[in-house]
């Protein structure tokens, strides 16, 4: 008790927040509740001793960072500590400018750690906010300008055109960068469960709540909380979370206990929060507590200057991702992609394009035709349309298949693909095609489809 009691206080004077638990079992619960950075886990403990508290901890938690210690240390005893997970083994008498040090390795570490799994994340996610066109730039300069401040922000935008982004270079070019950045999707979480997850609950507060929990405004605390869809959040959420906004403090679930929190808070929705307040679905106070600066992410289909480059981006990380070999676009492929109206956006040209890395059979040419790019598309009509529209054009010199054999490569693929989606009925993919059922049996038949 002494001990910890002594540390408790020496940490807390260089800035540390120290929470104290006397037995492994008490230990394993705190963990489980607060989700610490470090633990400092002695080997004698009464109870269940610092070997097995270790090892059950790491069972649980593999990436949590332990430091052990021990008034007997042993080469052995280390040894073995650094086999079921610890970063270090620490002697008494502890020093505390060892003990500091240790505390600055691990959480140099971490920082790494960090580092690493977000350009690992931006790589196989393209999560990266491109564009030379105006809309882009004027936004990129928005967010530098805004992004230093601790003005609230409110970004709006349909599905699909990065407003998650933004949210995140906000983040990143904040003074909070190397703070938490905590993603809330307030469309995805039942009404019932919204609170516990946005402030937390006490043990005992519902059925079910066996322990202690922190919500997401504590886990963001120093740094950003980003609520997505948030015109889907109930009247009753809207208000506890316009109290947080105002007073900077909350009470977990069936707690009592008021506690302080330093969180910029960044909102998105795809919704018209005007309407919503009008229709009384939307807390006009709320609106104007978030609203301080708007943000309005452009469509796709304003950007058109920048689906090339986001083609190229996408189709790399694909082809980097399935461990294909990379190739490039026509000029006819380009022109497909820029008479697109993209309705689901960015979002949309990027699955677009792992699927033109998935499903293309094995490549006899670098270069991706307009025949290829127009088979992946969803869209029967704008297909159909395209087609006609290409068969006026001169072939450009990037492609390397004349136009009758593109547009049979073509129209085979997209038979196949529409008899696939409907189970080979044939009078229902004649429906879709927009042509009558003799004339897809002639097609098959010259085609040599079975």
């Amino acid at each position: 008790m002494g001990i910890r009691k002594s540390l408790e206080g020496a940490l807390k004077d260089e800035g540390y927040r120290v929470l104290l638990a006397e037995t492994g079992q008490q230990a394993l619960e705190m963990i489980a509740s607060e989700k610490p950075d470090l633990v400092l886990l002695d080997i004698w403990m009464p109870g269940m001793d610092g070997m097995e508290t270790l090892s059950q901890l790491k069972a649980r938690w593999p990436h949590q960072s332990v430091l052990m210690m021990s008034g007997h240390g042993r080469i052995e005893m280390a040894v073995k500590a650094t086999k079921l997970g610890a970063f270090d083994f620490a002697e008494k008498p502890l020093s505390l400018e060892r003990l500091l040090v240790l505390f600055q390795n691990v959480f140099n570490l971490k920082d790494l750690e960090r580092e690493n799994d977000a350009l690992r994340q931006q790589l196989q996610k393209g999560q990266s906010l491109l564009g030379r066109s105006a809309p882009i730039r004027s936004l990129l300069a928005l967010i530098q300008k805004v992004a230093p401040t601790m003005g609230s922000v409110l970004i709006t935008g349909e599905n699909g055109t990065g407003k998650e982004l933004v949210a995140q270079s906000l983040h990143r070019w904040s003074s909070r960068h190397d703070e938490p950045f905590i993603e809330v999707n307030c469309a995805a979480i039942p009404e019932e469960l919204i609170e516990s997850e946005l402030f937390g609950h006490e043990k005992g507060a519902f059925t079910g709540a066996t322990q202690l929990r922190r919500g997401k405004f504590d886990l963001a605390h120093g740094g950003t909380l980003f609520l997505d869809e948030i015109g889907d959040m109930s009247l009753k959420t809207q208000a506890k979370i316009l109290r947080i906004l105002q007073e900077q403090k909350f009470e977990r679930v069936g707690g009592s206990q008021t506690i302080g929190v330093d969180v910029r808070v960044v909102a998105a929705t795809n919704k018209d929060l005007r309407l919503a307040i009008e229709q009384g679905n939307f807390r006009e106070d709320l609106f104007y507590r978030l609203n301080v600066i708007a943000f309005v992410v452009p469509p796709l289909r304003d950007r058109g200057e920048d689906i090339a480059l986001l083609a190229d981006h996408f189709l790399e990380l694909a082809s980097h991702l399935y461990g294909k070999e990379l190739r490039k676009f026509s000029d006819r492929a380009y022109q497909v992609l820029r008479s697109y109206a993209w309705p689901g956006n960015v979002r949309e040209l990027k699955n677009l394009m792992e699927r033109v890395v998935i499903l293309s059979p094995e490549p006899e040419s670098a270069w991706i035709s307009d025949a290829e790019v127009l088979s992946h598309f969803q869209d029967a009509s704008f297909v159909l349309g395209m087609q006609e529209k290409l068969e006026k054009v001169q072939p450009q010199k990037s492609d390397l298949q004349n136009l009758r054999n593109a547009r049979q490569e073509f129209e085979k693929a997209f038979i196949l693909k529409t008899l696939h989606e409907y189970g080979g009925n044939i009078s229902k993919a004649a429906q879709v095609l927009g042509i009558e059922r003799s004339h897809l049996h002639r097609k098959m038949k010259s085609f040599g489809i079975e």
